[in-house]
């Protein structure tokens, strides 16, 4: 009775203390030990909220540096949670199917601050159509980004009602979507501000010789980038690419059709580019001597490109003195060499980066290099048949900045890594893969006499029975098969045993053979073990 109307008391003394605390200054008198407990208890009983003084613009910055899992949790919290961290969300991906329709309104009345969208569907299923995007674009006029894939239900008439709402759109990337010319001349027609601009496999642009130009439209004066991807017919883009006055950056893969006459036009109407790719296209010298009137160029791809040979890369090199970037992808077509790559280090002192990938040189290209672009911080030789332990040990007594370098599918072994040890002083890091030549213990020499530089070592060998190794399941080395994999054999054995009884016999043995194996690698465990202990 004494405990339970001590605390019932309790409720009562807070509020008088409470009273007392504001008016009375706090009194200096000795406190028993029950009444500090009682005020003790009264602290954290009376905890205050101080996250509800936060204004909602620092609670947004908070929501803003987290992940998108955290986020979501965060909006759980409360109501108030909930609303700012919607409204504080700049950035929402979709999973754009059909039905996602009847939930826009609702979905974009908490998300109202959207800026960065997208948009992406199964191939398997239906997508949105023109009316959600129609809806969508009147929800987000102020968007920014778009990414479209495998939207298959817009048409033309989605994407000219979307481009009439969302004129402030940047950047628009699309895949695997059926809209057309129109759909596309829409969007450069009404959005003035577009500077980025990315298309792949669309298909509503393969009607040959008969589909419609491209562009320029308004937003040619603002387009910056221009990315075009597994194109039937990517030269209908050819007015679009020469009306972009400000076109800095342009990206062409495997697009069908011969591009240099399109190159010729585009080059001497457009001389601002520093950024050019082109990947398994049809273009020759030409192309490439029309690419060297942008004398601006720093970056420069050619990926299996098999007819650009040295005498287009000299044209490129001599005109294009700025170039830093280098990425050729030979395809084993042995026309671009020595030659071509000494008027690059001639003429192109500024180099930092150079990829070659099927492309064979030598020491004489490799030295001149070396001793005429001091620049020189990363290079990547793969499937070069030329590159050994000389070329090796002249990159590392000629490239006094590299930094990168990585070596593939090389004749180089231990001994060209015994000259990495002493050269090349500001290197970090090394990368060794499929050299037959080069050995686990040629790489831990090479750690070993230079423990600042990081050597990531890939023989590429498959191990045929890792379990068996001598570590067992210890063994930090030891590969284990996938399950799929592994139990592949017994089904194929099962399927095949309904119909003969030879299929039958092959299913046991095979089955027999793993059981064995097993066995075999359980029993050295625990022989292993034994010894051990």
């Amino acid at each position: 009775m004494g405990q339970s109307a001590s605390a019932a008391a309790i409720p009562s003394r807070r509020e008088s203390n409470r009273d007392s605390h504001r008016s009375k200054p706090k009194s200096t008198a000795a406190i028993c030990p029950m009444e500090a407990e009682d005020e003790s208890s009264e602290i954290v009983n009376a905890a205050y909220d101080f996250i509800s003084d936060l204004p909602d613009e620092c609670l947004a910055c908070i929501f803003q540096s987290l992940g998108s899992r955290d986020r979501k949790q965060c909006s759980l919290v409360c109501l108030r949670w909930l609303r700012i961290e919607g409204q504080s969300r700049h950035r929402l991906s979709l999973d754009a199917k059909s039905d996602l329709l009847p939930f826009i309104p609702s979905l974009f009345s908490r998300f109202d601050a959207v800026t960065k969208l997208a948009l992406k569907c199964d191939r398997k299923v239906v997508s949105i159509g023109d009316e959600a995007l129609a809806l969508i674009s009147l929800r987000c006029r102020n968007l920014t980004r778009l990414k479209l894939r495998a939207c298959r239900e817009l048409t033309d008439a989605g994407m000219s009602s979307f481009a009439k709402n969302c004129k402030a759109l940047k950047k628009l990337s699309c895949g695997s979507c059926t809209f057309g010319a129109k759909g596309m001349n829409a969007v450069l027609d009404n959005c003035s501000a577009l500077e980025e601009l990315s298309v792949k496999r669309l298909r509503g642009i393969t009607d040959g010789a008969a589909a419609e130009p491209i562009g320029p439209g308004v937003a040619a004066s603002s387009l910056k980038t221009i990315c075009l991807k597994e194109l039937y017919n990517g030269q209908c883009f050819g007015p679009l690419i020469m009306g972009a006055k400000n076109l800095r950056t342009l990206k062409l893969f495997r697009c069908s059709g011969d591009w240099d006459k399109l190159l010729q036009v585009i080059a001497e109407r457009v001389t601002s580019m520093v950024e050019i790719h082109l990947e398994k296209l049809q273009v020759s010298d030409v192309g490439l001597a029309a690419i060297s009137n942008c004398l601006d160029l720093e970056i420069l791809h050619l990926v299996k490109t098999p007819e650009c040979t040295n005498v287009g890369l000299v044209s490129v090199a001599q005109r294009c003195k700025l170039l830093r970037k280098l990425h050729i992808d030979g395809w084993k077509a042995n026309r671009v060499g020595d030659e071509g790559l000494v008027a690059v280090a001639m003429s192109c002192p500024n180099l930092q980066e150079l990829v070659l990938i099927g492309v064979n040189p030598t020491r004489v290209s490799l030295e001149t290099l070396a001793s005429n672009c001091p620049n020189l911080e990363r290079l990547a030789l793969c499937g070069s048949d030329t590159v050994g332990d000389v070329e090796i040990s002249c990159i590392a007594a000629k490239c006094v900045a590299l930094k990168k370098l990585c070596i593939k599918s090389c004749p180089v072994s231990d001994i060209g890594l015994k000259a990495l040890a002493s050269g090349c002083p500001n290197m970090v890091k090394v990368k060794l893969k499929k050299c037959r030549g080069v050995t686990a213990e040629g790489a831990d020499w090479l750690r070993a006499s230079r423990p600042a530089l990081a050597v990531n070592l890939d023989t590429g060998e498959t191990i045929q029975d890792a379990s068996a190794s001598d570590g067992g399941a210890n063994d930090n080395n030891a590969v284990e098969l996938p399950v799929a994999l592994a139990i592949q054999p017994v089904f194929l054995g099962i399927a095949s045993s309904s119909s003969t009884g030879r299929s039958t016999t092959s299913f046991k043995s095979r089955l027999g053979l793993l059981t064995g194996r097993n066995f075999v690698v359980c029993a050295l465990r625990r022989w292993s073990s034994r010894n051990n202990s």
